[in-house]
């Protein structure tokens, strides 16, 4: 089984499986997490990927933002969809980014890869004093039958670990985390479940064969459930989404 530090840095190798397959975010959380924010604020997305959470604040906001992330091919990615946002590789740990230079530091299906102490510590070196860390999951409703046996075939990630365990560890210099929960649906096919499932990291990492069984049991999942050929099936989410402000 690859090392945690393996899976973090896997994604690059399935960006493409990652932009069709994962979620954006809904509006209203997204809102939340930049409601504190005045006028045009500096954001810089974190663990940025793609630019899944980037596109859905620029939704929302007008922002000067910025996208970090340590695969310098997810951000190639995010170039192509986002076309004209500043890139630079980085972690949540060691920024590339100057002391007091941004207002918001925002993370999407992030911050359970981050050391939680180095990484407050280096977020709250960047921003300026006001500004606010907010952390963001999508998160598969598992109370649904279907998406339950989906989970147990491609094994819990560690995103979903800490989410059911409740406690998301963030340190000085923050404080109490403010939560916001959104039930919502994703109609999907059966092809952009398939590239879900080839996004995850411990798909990516995992040994062909292992990748082949876990292909062919979403399969037999899917046609059980009559998602064959372009028919749709509706993926319940359930975003969890956390703000907290630098003294």
């Amino acid at each position: 089984m690859a090392s945690r530090e393996e899976m973090s840095t896997s994604f690059g190798a399935a960006s493409a499986a990652y932009d069709v397959g994962r979620p954006e975010y809904p509006a209203e959380s997204v809102a939340f997490l930049l409601a504190p924010l005045e006028g045009r604020a500096r954001v810089a997305d974190v663990g940025a990927g793609t630019g899944k959470l980037l596109r859905s604040i620029l939704r929302v906001r007008d922002v000067d933002a910025v996208a970090v992330d340590p695969d310098a091919a997810m951000l190639e990615t995010l170039a192509e969809r986002t076309p004209g946002v500043g890139r630079r590789v980085g972690t949540a740990e060691q920024l590339p980014l100057e002391d007091a230079s941004v207002d918001a530091v925002v993370m999407g299906q992030a911050w359970h890869w981050v050391e939680p102490v180095a990484g407050s510590r280096e977020i709250g070196r960047v921003l300026r004093p006001g500004g606010g860390l907010g952390l963001i999951w999508n998160v598969r409703d598992e109370r649904v039958v279907w998406v339950h046996k989906l989970t147990h075939i491609l094994h819990a990630s560690s995103a979903e670990e800490m989410i059911a365990d409740g406690h998301i560890p963030i340190h000085e210099p923050f404080g109490e985390l403010e939560k916001h929960v959104f039930e919502w649906e994703r109609v999907m096919t059966r092809s952009d479940i398939e590239s879900m499932v080839r996004s995850r990291s411990y798909f990516i990492t995992a040994p062909e064969a292992d990748q082949e069984r876990m292909i062919s049991e979403v399969g037999v999942l899917l046609d059980g459930l009559g998602v064959v050929g372009e028919q749709t099936i509706a993926m319940p989410y359930v975003t969890k989404a956390f703000r907290a402000t630098r003294p």
